[in-house]
């Protein structure tokens, strides 16, 4: 075996938790591919024997792809912003795939992380969640060890205020499967009383017109979330329950094409948050398991 086989076996070894670093900070899964991929264009490139930790190496490599990505991407227009829901992972409801997804990461999350700025979003993602040091961190960022522990911070306080389910899977089945009957029926009460009063419902269109049935929004507060949800009880009998970013949730699928993938966070029995994918464009992009 030469030398680059050998490379691309240590990578293959490394490629999952590559994914998970670039997901996390890019929020799209076609990006995170991307990133990945560069990061092995990289490695292919570089004379890495003296590295004595090549998956740290590359752990730093795609965190600096993804902070560059980040600082280009396009900025969204500021009246879609606050509807933007990013890529989910969807995966069948069953207990085995339950058990695999302790180190998924939800999508009510992932729209806070879509606020930070790229310093802050990598910081708190990588220290957070994957560990890293602030020494390491400050010398992708170009800053000092102390003013990332401050960007760490900043976007821990901005996370904090995130919704979060109560942990409960299968509660949290058991509410989706009820918002889908009670969808099904057209029962008000129903569904009034399994939503949070304070609850928010983000959907995603992508760019569409704003008088669409399907155009993004936003709507907060129970009964304009329940009204906002009876418009939709045509769709009801083609959705059925999945695991959205390891959690229960929805997908919506008329004659074989994917038509929405909606997310909840659910919190003492009720829903506190409903996020919900309709952009046609980006669902195309998605591996949904039969």
């Amino acid at each position: 075996m030469d030398q680059q086989d050998q490379l691309a076996g240590q990578f293959e070894c490394n490629r999952g938790q590559l994914r998970a670093v670039a997901y996390r900070m890019l929020g799209s899964l076609s990006e995170a591919e991307d990133a990945v991929q560069e990061a092995w264009i990289r490695l292919s490139r570089s004379d890495v024997s003296e590295v004595a930790n090549l998956g740290g190496w590359l752990t730093t490599v795609v965190s600096r792809v993804c902070l560059d990505m980040l600082r280009t991407r396009k900025s969204r227009r500021e009246d879609s912003f606050d509807t933007f829901v990013p890529d989910p992972v969807v995966t069948r409801m069953d207990p085995e795939e339950e058990a695999v997804q302790t180190d998924s990461v939800g999508l009510a999350l992932l729209v806070v992380l879509e606020t930070l700025s790229p310093a802050e979003r990598l910081a708190f993602v990588l220290h957070d969640m994957f560990g890293v040091n602030f020494d390491e961190i400050a010398s992708i960022v170009g800053k000092s060890p102390a003013a990332t522990r401050q960007l760490a911070s900043r976007a821990r306080r901005r996370v904090q205020g995130a919704p979060t389910g109560d942990g409960d899977l299968s509660r949290q089945r058991q509410v989706v499967e009820a918002f889908l009957a009670a969808s099904r029926g057209g029962d008000f009460e129903a569904l009034l009383e399994l939503l949070d009063p304070d609850v928010v419902l983000r959907a995603d269109a992508g760019d569409v017109p704003a008088d669409a049935l399907a155009a993004s929004r936003l709507v907060r507060g129970a009964r304009a979330v329940v009204q906002q949800a009876l418009t939709f009880t045509k769709l009801a009998p083609h959705s059925r329950p999945a695991l959205v970013n390891g959690t229960p949730g929805v997908v919506t699928i008329v004659n074989g094409q994917l038509f929405g993938v909606m997310s909840v966070e659910v919190r003492n029995g009720r829903i506190t948050e409903i996020n919900i994918l309709a952009d046609i464009t980006r669902l195309q992009s998605l591996d949904i398991p039969a």
